[in-house]
């Protein structure tokens, strides 16, 4: 089975609750959130914070890809 899940790192972020909600009306399946810790990756970009503002204008599942180092990101 195919499920489309769109990467929020395409959205606006001044405007991330208009895309989250836009790509969940839009009929995706899930709502794809990248979190890099600047360590793991040499990139930094979603935190806890902002997951869980996704989490709150997402009426689909989140499909979270961490890439992070031991978890301590979120500690």
């Amino acid at each position: 089975m195919i499920q489309v899940a769109p990467s929020v790192l395409s959205a606006d972020f001044g405007n991330l609750q208009r895309d989250v909600e836009e790509i969940c009306n839009g009929g995706c399946d899930l709502v794809h959130v990248d979190v890099m810790d600047g360590h793991f990756v040499p990139n930094m970009t979603i935190g806890p914070v902002v997951v869980s503002a996704i989490a709150k204008a997402a009426t689909k599942p989140l499909d979270i890809h961490l890439m992070v180092e031991n978890n301590t990101f979120f500690c």
